[in-house]
């Protein structure tokens, strides 16, 4: 029996991806599958990983696919979760790395705690210019059930560290989650759903994933479009939920979601990747904010949030001030967007 499937997509990775893979080979856990999805890249980052496991004992556990054409990394997964066979589906960045327990780990807790939906874990965010190591931690909820209290905290404190997780491939196929086609915030996406519609978790304090911050990766490379693709993600998130219905029941915390992720964070990401960014599109993305989330400004944990209260009064009444302020901000902090 497969006991965990690791789904990665690979583009444009071989100077990092030999790294990568040896931290797969690694893995304590023995049932498992690595699936690596070739979307059609620029390089040799295949042929180094079927090198490498040429001669190794676990090279029946790798399966290689191609799409057809090139889907983007979202897609990608997607394109691979029919295709796995494990108990639990995990995604790993081709230019990341893991611990060697890190699966097992989570494996066996998730078993213990009565075969939950997600088992996570924490990360260490490393940066190839010799910035120190940052620990990216989720939100700490006691195991078991998803209770309504669990998944309000949850959502209303959470980073989007989608590759912490194991996913029970079962819960996956039930309900549909899959990341969206947008290329963009599809992380944020996909971690909302699932904690909308898993019914159990648990969780190991521990950094097991290491997330490389790197030049001409997906969240350095600039595009001045991109808050557009943030925005039709969130749009589809909006829609997905009610869909479900569980929209109404979490309306405070999912719209909060909306604000922090789908507005602010479309600011930050548009005047971060433009050159002379414009006061009319931060009208346009104001103006998306109000009519996903009517009444935002009421949301109970905006409310509470005087620095982002602060901040859209400033974008509201002195966009040019607002833009400036927010450039030096994303500069000074090395914040990816």
């Amino acid at each position: 029996m497969i006991k965990v499937s690791v789904i990665l997509p690979v583009y444009g990775v071989a100077e990092y991806i030999e790294k990568c893979t040896q931290s797969l080979l690694n893995q304590t856990l023995q049932e498992m599958e690595f699936i690596f999805v070739d979307d059609h890249g620029p390089d040799n980052s295949i042929e180094l990983v079927q090198n490498m496991i040429s001669d190794h004992p676990r090279k029946s556990q790798f399966v290689f696919l191609k799409p057809e054409h090139n889907l983007g990394a979202g897609m990608a997964r997607n394109f691979a979760i029919p295709q796995s066979h494990g108990e639990y589906v995990a995604f790993v960045d081709s230019d990341d790395w893991i611990e060697p327990d890190m699966f097992e780990t989570l494996y066996n807790e998730a078993k213990k705690n009565g075969d939950v939906d997600l088992c996570y874990c924490q990360a260490a965010k490393d940066y190839l210019n010799g910035s120190p190591t940052e620990i990216l931690k989720n939100p700490t909820i006691e195991a078991g059930a998803l209770t309504d209290e669990k998944r309000r905290y949850f959502l209303s404190n959470y980073v989007s560290l989608f590759w912490t997780f194991i996913y029970r491939r079962k819960m996956l196929m039930e309900t549909g989650i899959r990341y969206p086609e947008s290329r963009s915030a599809d992380d944020s996406y996909f971690v909302t759903a699932n904690l909308l519609l898993a019914g159990s978790t648990a969780h190991v304090d521990k950094p097991f994933y290491h997330y490389l911050i790197r030049p001409g990766s997906v969240c350095t490379t600039k595009d001045s479009t991109k808050y557009q693709k943030r925005l039709a993600t969130f749009s589809s998130l909006m829609a997905f939920l009610k869909e479900k219905g569980v929209y109404e029941k979490y309306k405070e915390e999912i719209d909060f979601v909306y604000i922090k992720k789908g507005y602010f964070s479309s600011i930050f990401n548009y005047v971060s990747n433009s050159l002379e960014p414009k006061k009319e599109t931060l009208k346009e993305i104001r103006q998306e904010l109000e009519r996903q989330v009517p009444g935002y400004k009421s949301n109970r944990y905006y409310a509470k949030k005087s620095s982002l209260k602060m901040l859209n009064a400033l974008i509201e009444c002195c966009p040019t001030m607002a833009m400036k302020a927010i450039s030096i901000y994303v500069k000074k902090t090395n914040q990816m967007v």
